[in-house]
């Protein structure tokens, strides 16, 4: 449990750094400080509140935009001089309208599922007669069931003919169709997640 008290506030002149990193995709959002009022502002609204040394104010970010960062978990470095805060972004973190402040960095290979599955929830809200998406929400549970078991299909006979192409094609096929499929059920991917590492443990 983070405790205020043991930062080393002094080291850092009273404003320790803060890394803010995507939860479910693991992109960097942004980098901000902290006071101790700051932090204690965030654990108390679950919302990460910087202290701008523009301003000199407490800011909470999103607090003029909507575009909340909610906080997920917090943990120090080694040195007790640096936080890392794990955060679901809602909205665009930078106001610039970019997902991250770090426009320029792709983040991790894997950072595209959670922008996929970002994708495939607005096309379950936002229904749209041009999508594949949309039209496979309005086909029904089963017809989504019966395309994921499709696709698993093709996976496991490209995998037996060692076709390695085709692995990836249907790999691709395969991850796309689960994910409509867990949405419809209203399932977000982080909680296969989450059930993956209570496995793994």
């Amino acid at each position: 449990m983070l405790n205020i008290d043991q930062l080393d506030w002094e080291k850092v002149n009273q404003l320790l750094p803060v890394i803010v990193q995507d939860a479910t995709s693991g992109k960097v959002l942004m980098l901000g400080y902290m006071n101790k009022e700051a932090l204690a502002k965030t654990l108390e609204l679950n919302q990460v509140t910087f202290y701008s040394r523009t301003k000199e104010r407490l800011w909470t970010k999103g607090e003029s935009s909507g575009n909340f960062l909610e906080v997920k978990d917090i943990s120090q470095d080694c040195d007790n001089d640096t936080l890392l805060i794990m955060a679901n972004p809602i909205g665009p973190t930078c106001h610039l309208g970019t997902q991250s402040c770090f426009a320029d960095s792709d983040g991790f290979s894997l950072d595209f599922i959670s922008q996929l599955d970002g994708v495939i929830d607005d096309r379950f809200i936002n229904r749209d007669n041009n999508s594949y998406t949309s039209s496979l929400f309005d086909s029904g549970v089963k017809r989504m069931a019966q395309k994921v078991g499709e696709e698993g299909v093709e996976v496991a006979l490209a995998a037996a003919t060692n076709d390695r192409e085709e692995l990836v094609n249907e790999s691709s096929d395969l991850l796309y169709h689960l994910l409509v499929l867990l949405r419809s059920q209203a399932v977000p991917l982080t909680e296969v997640i989450d059930n993956l590492k209570q496995r793994h443990q």
